[in-house]
């Protein structure tokens, strides 16, 4: 059975938008024209401390893109962002990723509306790129891999780590995600419907016997065809005084940012 669509604020902005302008998808066109149709000039430049900024003006809307990044469906993802701060954002202090970014911690207020405004561009972004029943059309009946992730963040041309999300909200096969920063877990999230409890180990260190610690502790990063690791399910699950590990099938695919020193890892049970 279909999963029935949530929209966010975001995405419900980027869904309409599209509606509006009548696109089913900007799979095939370019995103930089599309900013542009909506007011803004594109320019790409390198940034210090910044993937991508938007500038507003009194006439003109600036957006600049940091043209170190190396990866073009990351050019794509920090582009549909800040297009999200520009339909959705005009008059509000946005961060803009400069110099200035630390005025945000100096005011809590300031802070909050600052993760809401960033968090808002990123489901809009998220929607833009990934319209939600397309996306639900391209997985349906596939079975789950790190494969069919791969499929669809080239389908999409985004990256793995955003299909990940957005397979998590919307895939058939349930699965967990768990995001880990020099060894310690950022987050994690879950489905709802999802029968197995999660050990809490937010700003912890990741498993002992998780694929996230080979990275952290050995630099391991597994080629496409074994990424797709067997654990148990004690490495990141409460295993009940009734239950055994072995009576489960658990895999875990870590998607490892080498140049950040994260892992998201993409956890199921068969």
């Amino acid at each position: 059975m279909t999963k029935p669509i949530k929209y966010t604020k975001g995405a419900a902005f980027a869904r309409d938008l599209l509606l509006e302008t009548g696109f089913d998808s900007l799979l095939y066109y370019p995103l930089d024209l599309f900013a542009n149709g909506l007011g803004a000039t594109v320019i790409s430049k390198p940034l210090l401390n910044s993937d991508g900024r938007i500038i507003f003006g009194k006439k003109n809307t600036l957006i600049e893109i940091n043209s170190s990044i190396e990866f073009e469906r990351k050019k794509r993802f920090t582009l549909a962002h800040e297009i999200g701060h520009l339909v959705m954002h005009k008059g509000i202090d946005v961060h803009n990723d400069n110099e200035a970014t630390t005025s945000w911690f100096n005011n809590k207020e300031k802070q909050a509306q600052h993760s809401k405004v960033e968090s808002e561009a990123n489901q809009f972004a998220s929607e833009l790129l990934m319209p939600s029943l397309l996306f639900i059309r391209q997985q349906k009946g596939k079975k789950f891999s790190p494969q069919l992730l791969r499929n669809l963040s080239h389908y999409f041309k985004t990256s793995l780590t955003s299909v990940a999300f957005k397979y998590l909200e919307l895939g058939d096969h349930p699965i967990c995600l768990f995001h880990s920063y020099n060894g310690k877990v950022s987050y994690w999230k879950r489905p709802e419907e999802f029968p197995h409890f999660i050990v809490d180990r937010t700003k912890l260190t990741v498993p002992d016997d998780s694929v996230a610690m080979e990275f952290f502790e050995k630099n391991r990063i597994y080629p496409k065809e074994q990424s797709k690791q067997q654990i148990w399910k004690s490495t990141w699950f409460l295993v009940n005084d009734w239950e055994k590990d072995e009576d489960y099938n658990f895999h875990e695919f870590a998607i490892v940012t080498p140049n950040y020193n994260t892992v998201l890892s993409v956890v199921w049970e068969d």
